[in-house]
């Protein structure tokens, strides 16, 4: 039988450059695996920016992952800004799939797609961050008999992330300075036996490689839930075999709870701010209109309305009480050792 070669997966987010930039050093130029980084990244980011911190700090050659490329042993490959990262048997697949826990690139993806086609000889690893990406990812890893890990949440500059997934029964929880030789020591190590591959890890995975709206598919994943999805507003299911509450809706967007929230939460804030600009614009016209002598029959009482409502929106945008981020207050950020 031939030998199964390792893969490592990574995911980070707040405070990841920082965290990759103690990992990277660590790990030999001989490494006998590929490694994939995923990092939480806006739409108008550069990935080249990351590339090169991470080949300038460390041994390994380090690039911006390409579609339809072959990945090969001892080279980090990025996500590309916007766009998804996963991977088949021998090649990286880059999508504009739907956003998944609010993001694009998206650690879960990633993670999923290695553990379908992988299965045990998968490595992940889940660094710092807020919320809970990655959290799914870890346990479609473990679900399929791969070896999981995250950065020590106490080592963690924004610990919610590790945190979270440890939740899963992780393999490794271990501070970055420790990472890099437990990393070397995993990949020589022959992976353990393989796993069927769970139904619904394998579905969630196509629904992402094929960037398709697909209701059957979703449909076989859990019961619709009296929610709608904020980003299009198509109805959601929330996933059945997860261990956390988690939904999808058919377009292909995928949130866990936390990131629901706070989705939603932005939804809010954007539409009570159209709303005071439109009260405001609606009482600078009945000003106007009665400035120049149009009939203004009850425009003064409708001012002072407006007015009433204008202040109330302007106390829940100021207060953010009604509209506050569902990952609550930041963390205390913490000094990361270095290696």
């Amino acid at each position: 039988m031939p030998r199964r070669n390792r893969v490592i997966v990574v995911g980070t987010s707040a405070g990841g450059m920082d965290a990759l930039k103690h990992l990277v050093p660590q790990l030999p130029r001989e490494l006998p695996a590929p490694i994939f980084v995923v990092q939480h990244m806006s739409a108008r980011a550069h990935a080249e920016v990351l590339a090169g911190t991470l080949q300038e700090a460390g041994g390994l050659r380090c690039k911006v992952a390409v579609n339809g490329e072959r990945f090969t042993p001892g080279c980090i490959y990025v996500a590309p800004a916007d766009n998804h990262m996963m991977i088949d048997k021998k090649t990286i697949m880059i999508t504009k799939g739907a956003r998944e826990n609010r993001y694009r690139p998206a650690i879960d993806p990633l993670f999923r797609s290695a553990a379908v086609a992988h299965g045990s000889s998968v490595i992940s690893v889940v660094l710092t961050g807020l919320l809970d990406d990655g959290t799914e990812g870890t346990a479609a890893v473990k679900a399929c008999g791969g070896t999981t890990i995250v950065q020590d949440p106490a080592d963690a500059a924004y610990p919610d992330m590790p945190a979270s997934a440890s939740q899963m029964g992780v393999d490794h929880s271990v501070p970055v300075r420790e990472l890099g030789v437990l990393l070397d020591r995993l990949v020589r190590v022959a992976p353990g036996k393989r796993k069927r591959i769970p139904e619904g890890v394998r579905i969630e995975a196509t629904i992402a490689e094929r960037v398709l709206s697909d209701v059957r598919a979703v449909e076989s994943l859990g019961e619709q839930v009296p929610y709608n999805c904020p980003s299009c507003g198509g109805v959601l299911w929330q996933i059945e075999a997860s261990k956390t509450a988690r939904y999808r809706c058919h377009t292909g967007h995928s949130f866990t709870a936390q990131s629901l929230l706070a989705e939603q939460s932005d939804r809010i804030e954007d539409t009570l701010w159209i709303t005071l600009r439109m009260l405001e614009e609606r009482r600078n016209l009945l000003r106007a209109m009665k400035g120049r002598g149009y009939p203004t029959a009850g425009s003064d009482d409708r001012v002072r309305d407006i007015e009433v409502h204008i202040e109330r929106i302007r106390q829940i945008l100021i207060s953010g009480g009604a509209i506050s981020n569902a990952s609550g207050p930041r963390p205390k950020r913490v000094r990361t050792t270095p290696t």
